[in-house]
């Protein structure tokens, strides 16, 4: 118990040192279970090079787990859609199933499915490792669709070191077009990576890759695990993409949904052997109300390998440089972290966790750091639960990073809430640092969560039916003016304070308007609002590649200083003034909030020497009204000991300034 360090670092986990090593032996019994004598859990785990369809020397194999089956078939075009005895699995022990075909029997493209019986009633289902599902746009029915082609992608480049503070674009595929229509794999490698290039992320968070058979549940009602949506392309153009970007050094990683599955029972995995707790919980527990969705049974050793060789197959398949693991919270409380405050450590730790899910993913985080060293994972996680993102050999779950998920929500609120005179820069500076200073995390102004319908992205906040109107470079509005000043202290704030990393979603950096809305019933199955009009930022009358140019600037910053590598040191922070300033490595950031007072010659207690300008958002080139110098060298003056800047802070605007000992 000794080397378990968690509660060392916070010691307020002392009382809960107990469930903490218990929690942490269990993960490693459990590893010990399923490597089954391999020296490394990696090697243990390959449920995809098993189960499902395989072309060997001798012909094809295709083995399903349904212990509750009666009988399986293969039905497709092989054989016309109809039920035969040639096509018939045999039971081979341990609830396995089994047939080997002719290799005339699939081609490329080929169509098929399974037909499981069982006690009282048999059904239609698409194989659980199937790599490829395909809708048919007459029927709208799924099938799984062999995808051998003659020719094996090449990969050109190879995946990039591991990123030690990822500066991160999530993006979705589909609604990445400008058309009304989903986009591809290619489009998206031919019209949006470049301008991902040009503004300097280090890192893709692509969404909504795994099938779901429902567009508007944004990919997070999965149906087909080891399938990459078929909806924006072949396999092949997502390698192609993966592939391009690391060419530019560029990493991607996958939203990767192991927390719930969808409903669906001829999509999906739900009752696929006529039961309902093959891969998830029996009864309430494993129906998750509020997402209408299934719950994994962690506890069950075939499922801990499905989910183990979905991470293996991704990492290895399409090369993808970590993950992002969704709804984390929901994965580890028995009542998903609904209605609870989570002001208390005591609710990490008493008895409301799922420790089957806290052991899966750290060994999830062990098998994916085993394969790939310089993979990058990252927990998407409200309640705080503290070691997380700590490692596995101090008693933590094994994540690289956490998602600092109450910044966006922090915004939100005081752009709602609160007049802009009334904006405490001393709240603002602690909600925004407030991290475990033991756990390194990722945070955001606003993801993708904060423009779904009903909701409002920041910059439609704060402009709403002005943005439809009035952002014209020739047409003046104060309303623009006062959403454009602060849409850029707003990032620039969240970047500059976060812990270790930062994130954007597509479209946001330069101000996209309006919110998201996939088709749906509701809308008409409309595709205006999910796609990114791209030609707002490109028509040079227009404030949109303001935004854009700021950006570019910021992340060019953050690259260049590398200051997320260092903590965040206040230096002055007043409330009535509304100016805030800290130190980030060599970099002075001061900001004044304040919506019309502007300062000269205000003083910044600060190290001795000379600061230069590195990043005015009051500059023209950002849309700006041009009142700093950015040539003007400043230098500190002294006086009883201690060292000031003056400087001239202009209302609404935040300055960077880098020194110079």
């Amino acid at each position: 118990m000794t080397n378990l360090l968690l509660w060392q670092n916070d010691p307020w986990l002392e009382p809960f040192k107990q469930v903490i090593f218990r929690r942490h032996e269990q993960a490693l019994i459990r590893k010990q279970e399923l490597m089954y004598g391999h020296k490394r859990l990696s090697d243990a785990v390959n449920g995809h090079l098993y189960y499902g369809l395989h072309l060997t020397a001798e012909g094809w194999v295709f083995r399903e787990w349904a212990p509750d089956a009666a009988a399986i078939y293969i039905v497709g075009e092989c054989n016309n859609w109809e039920k035969s005895p040639d096509y018939a699995l045999q039971a081979i022990g341990n609830g396995n199933w089994e047939i080997h075909l002719p290799t005339e029997t699939f081609h490329h493209l080929s169509f098929y499915k399974l037909l499981i019986e069982w006690e009282g009633g048999s059904g239609l289902r698409i194989p659980a490792y199937a790599t490829r599902v395909v809708q048919n746009e007459t029927t709208k029915l799924f099938s799984a669709q062999v995808w051998n082609p003659k020719k094996k992608y090449i990969w050109k480049n190879a995946s990039p070191l591991k990123v030690k503070n990822p500066l991160i674009y999530e993006a979705h595929i589909g609604m990445s077009g400008e058309e009304e229509r989903v986009a591809t794999y290619t489009e998206f490698r031919k019209n949006v990576l470049p301008r991902i290039v040009d503004l300097g992320y280090n890192m893709i968070q692509l969404m909504a890759i795994q099938e779901h058979p429902y567009y508007g549940s944004f990919g997070y009602q999965v149906s087909n695990f080891f399938a990459a949506s078929s909806r924006f392309g072949t396999p092949d153009e997502l390698k192609q993409l993966i592939d391009e970007a690391h060419s530019y050094g560029i990493a991607v990683i996958l939203d990767i949904v192991h927390s719930h599955a969808v409903r669906n029972e001829e999509e999906g995995l739900s009752r696929f052997d006529g039961t309902y707790n093959q891969y998830f919980h029996d009864g309430e527990r494993g129906e998750h109300r509020l997402w209408n969705s299934r719950c994994f049974n962690y506890g069950r050793s075939e499922v801990l390998h499905f989910l183990l060789s979905n991470c293996k197959y991704w990492t290895e398949e399409y090369r993808f440089d970590g993950f992002r693991f969704d709804g984390v919270t929901s994965m580890i409380y028995f009542d998903h972290g609904l209605g609870r405050s989570f002001t208390d450590y005591s609710m990490y730790f008493d008895g409301g966790q799922d420790e089957d899910a806290l052991t899966y993913l750290s060994l999830a985080n062990t098998l994916i750091h085993e394969i790939n060293p310089q993979a990058v994972s990252i927990a998407e996680e409200v309640s705080g639960m503290p070691g997380l993102a700590a490692p596995l050999a101090v008693g933590g779950a094994g994540f690289d990073f956490r998602m600092s998920m109450g910044v966006a929500d922090y915004w939100i609120k005081i752009i709602k809430e609160q007049k802009d005179e009334e904006w405490n820069v001393g709240e603002l500076f602690h909600e925004l640092t407030n991290k475990r200073a033991d756990e390194r995390t990722i945070s955001y102004a606003e993801c993708h969560d904060q423009a779904m319908v009903g909701d409002k992205t920041i910059i439609f906040r704060l402009m709403d039916k002005e943005m439809y109107a009035d952002m014209s470079v020739l047409r003046p509005n104060l309303i623009v003016e006062r959403g454009m000043a602060l849409h850029k202290m707003i990032r620039l704030l969240s970047l500059s304070t976060s812990g270790d990393g930062y994130l954007n979603f597509m479209g946001n950096e330069f101000g996209h308007p309006e919110w998201i809305d996939f088709p749906r019933e509701g809308n008409n199955w409309s595709y205006q609002y999910a796609r990114r009009q791209w030609h707002l930022l490109d028509d040079k009358t227009l404030r949109y590649q303001y935004l854009w140019a700021f950006d570019k600037a910021m992340i060019a910053l953050a690259q260049r200083e590398q200051f997320l590598a260092q903590r965040p040191q206040l230096l002055l922070q007043h409330i009535v003034d509304q100016v805030l300033a800290f130190k980030r490595g060599d970099l002075l950031f001061v900001f004044n909030f304040h919506p019309e007072k502007s300062y000269t010659d205000y003083r910044v207690e600060t190290a001795p020497g000379k600061y230069l300008t590195a990043l005015d958002s009051d500059a023209v080139s950002f849309n700006g009204l041009a009142r700093l110098d950015s040539d003007v060298a400043h230098f500190t003056i002294n006086e009883k000991e201690k060292n000031y800047l003056q400087l001239y802070l202009p209302n609404r605007t935040a300055q960077v300034l880098k020194y110079y000992p």
